[in-house]
């Protein structure tokens, strides 16, 4: 519980220092986010990715709002009686409003209560979140099919693009690949700042949280998964590698990641769920450079790097995607409904002595689902193959990625 006075304070401090913050760069999702729907607008996603940045630059899209971020040390004690109070407090601070704003509102327990009963009341909210799974929960349980989710990741290719100010080219694509999107990173340039934060996720939304004490294991395992993407894992392996007491310990760690989203896995396609559920999985992480700097050895695998990046692109846009592996392996398939839409390889180079092996994956993908195309994504190379009458196109990652279509 907080005292009405404390609260009313932090409302007020805190909505004076939103002038003093930076407006920042346009993101790709803003000008498709709409505010006066009838529908909670929940922007979830890894720490330090934009979101309250996002928050700031869609409170400039109405003329009047309530805000106040949860994360703020003097509302640590906020409950969800004290709901009333601030909404007593905003009233009578900044009249009647329409909008309402809020940072981190999961650190609160049954937040959805008070969600629910403003768009009762026909009002607009957008909240700001950083773990998939408290959000889910308490949006599956109050709020279900009144929510809109909107994922935010670091920086794309593009928003590098415009928050650096840098030409397009294969050198500043070279940038990207080793720094990622991190804005703070972007900004300010020392290693550090990554490595503080990877800390916080560890602690304040992983260890904290699920009440872990050997942080130091699951600190090994997300690094271990965070430098080996596109490898396959197993959770009997995880347990093996990490002396766990059960493999369920490997699943619950896993999924504290992905919940945090500090790292994503993905299948290997099967049309048996049950097949999925225990085939090994692959990680990738949320961000090149916060592997980059985490690690001694990621940096030196380009193709990984690029594998990486590839897959950031493809998630933002698609969440059903998987490795494909028969006789051969293509690197992601994406399910669009019940289809298998598109077959992507990825390579660093495509030359005489591998071209066999990075076709071969992609056209028994192709073959398998019937699509007449397929796409390999490459460091810097163009050019179009054939192949039992199915076409392969050859496009370097960086133009795959300013494309507003990835086809």
């Amino acid at each position: 519980m907080v005292l009405k006075e404390t609260l009313r304070s932090v409302v007020k401090s805190q909505r004076e220092e939103l002038s003093l913050f930076d407006k920042g760069v346009e993101r790709d999702v803003y000008p498709q986010m709409q505010l006066d729907i009838p529908l909670a607008l929940i922007l979830s996603g890894v720490r330090r990715c934009g979101k309250s940045t996002l928050l700031r630059q869609l409170m400039e899209k109405v003329d009047g709002f309530y805000y106040l971020n949860f994360e703020d040390p003097r509302v640590v004690d906020f409950e969800v009686g004290d709901f009333q109070k601030l909404d007593e407090i905003f009233h009578e601070e900044y009249g009647d409003q329409n909008h309402y704003f809020f940072d981190e509102i999961q650190n609160v327990q049954k937040w959805e209560l008070y969600v629910r009963a403003m768009l009762d009341k026909k009002k607009h909210v957008v909240i700001t979140g950083s773990n998939a799974s408290l959000l889910s929960r308490e949006l599956g349980s109050r709020l279900t099919g009144r929510h809109l989710r909107q994922e935010l990741f670091p920086f794309s290719f593009k928003e590098f693009l415009k928050f650096t100010g840098k030409e397009t080219n294969i050198k500043t694509f070279q940038d990207y690949l080793l720094k990622g999107g991190f804005p703070d990173y972007l900004k300010i340039g020392r290693a550090g700042v990554l490595q503080e934060l990877l800390n916080d996720i560890f602690v304040r939304d992983i260890a904290v949280r699920h009440k872990i004490r050997n942080v130091k294991t699951i600190r090994e395992m997300a690094l271990y998964l965070l430098t080996n993407i596109g490898k396959e894992f197993s959770y009997t392996s995880l347990k093996k590698t990490f002396n766990l007491g059960s493999t369920n310990s490997a699943i619950s760690f896993v999924s504290y990641f992905e919940d945090s989203y500090l790292l994503f896995t993905i299948p290997k396609f099967d049309y048996s769920l049950k097949k999925q559920l225990i085939n090994p999985k692959k990680a990738y992480s949320i961000d090149n450079g916060m592997s980059n700097t985490n690690s001694a050895s990621f940096s030196e695998d380009n193709g990984r790097m690029l594998e990486n990046t590839v897959f950031l692109n493809l998630r933002r846009k698609y969440r059903d995607i998987y490795y494909f592996r028969e006789k051969n392996e293509c690197d992601f398939v994406i399910k669009e409904g019940v289809k298998i839409t598109r077959a992507i390889q990825v390579c660093n180079e495509l030359n005489e002595d591998n071209k066999n092996r990075e076709t071969k994956g992609l056209t028994e993908a192709m073959n398998k689902f019937n699509l007449n195309k397929g796409l390999i994504l490459t460091y810097n190379q163009e050019d179009t193959l054939r192949t039992d009458n199915r076409e392969i196109t050859i496009t370097p990652i960086w133009k795959w990625l300013l494309q507003d279509t990835n086809t």
